[in-house]
C-alpha cells in the first residue's frame, strides 16, 4: 500500500511555488475576443402558485356546490353518550371504535313508549340472563313520528342509564344504524344463582 502511494506521488506532476499567483500563471494566456452579439437581459417568468391556484379552484367548486359539507353525514339530535361513574374514559373510546362484538339487538322501531319500556326491560333481563355483554338498541331517527323527531331517543337514554346491568352506551356507527341506534356495554359475567 506505501509503494503505490509513492507511485501516485511521483507520477503526479509537481506542484508551482507557493510564491507565484494566478495572475502570474495566467500570464501567458490569450482572452476570448467579445462576442460582437448584444446581450440582452431576458425577464425571468414570475413564479407560478400552483397549490394556491388548486387551492382556489377546489374553493369555487365548493361554493358552486349544493351540497353543505357542515351537515353532511351528521344526524340531527343530540348524540346519546353514557359513561357510568368511576368507569374509565377509555371504554366509552373503545366502545365507539367497536372493541366489542354486538352480540344481540332489540329494535323498537314503530312502538309506543310503555310497549318500547316493555320490551327493553325483557331484552336486557335475557341479556343478563345470557351472559351478553354488548348490544346494539335501535330507537329509530324519528323520520315518521309526527314532528319528524325522534320519540323513543331521549326515553330509551333515559330507561338505560337507569339500569344498574349498563355500564356505557353510545351513538352506533353510520354503519350500525347512526343516530338512530345504542350500542350499549353491560356488565359481563352470568349472576351466582344461575346455572
Amino acid at each position: 500500500m506505501v509503494d503505490a502511494m509513492k507511485k501516485r506521488e511521483r507520477t503526479s506532476p509537481p506542484l508551482p511555488p507557493p510564491t507565484e499567483s494566478l495572475h502570474e500563471l495566467l500570464a501567458d494566456v490569450t482572452p476570448l475576443p467579445e462576442p460582437k452579439q448584444a446581450r440582452l437581459e431576458r425577464p425571468r417568468p414570475h413564479p407560478v402558485p400552483f397549490q394556491r391556484l388548486r387551492d382556489e379552484e377546489s374553493v369555487l367548486a365548493d361554493s358552486l356546490s349544493d351540497v353543505e359539507p357542515w351537515s353532511e353525514g351528521l344526524e340531527t339530535g343530540e348524540e346519546l353518550v353514557y359513561l357510568r361513574e368511576g368507569l374509565p374514559a377509555h371504554t366509552l373510546k373503545r366502545l365507539r371504535r367497536g372493541h366489542w362484538v354486538i352480540q344481540d339487538e332489540l329494535d323498537l322501531h314503530g312502538l309506543i313508549v310503555s310497549e318500547a319500556r316493555a320490551l327493553l326491560v325483557e331484552f336486557l333481563a335475557d341479556c343478563k340472563r345470557r351472559g351478553l355483554r354488548c348490544v346494539r338498541v335501535i330507537h329509530g331517527k324519528g323520520l315518521r313520528s309526527r314532528n319528524r323527531e325522534p320519540v323513543l331517543k331521549k326515553k330509551v337514554a333515559n330507561w338505560l342509564a337507569r339500569r344498574d346491568e349498563v355500564l356505557a352506551f353510545c351513538q352506533a356507527r353510520p354503519t350500525e344504524g347512526g343516530g338512530g341506534a345504542v350500542v350499549v356495554l353491560l356488565k359481563g359475567g352470568r349472576t351466582r344463582n344461575e346455572g
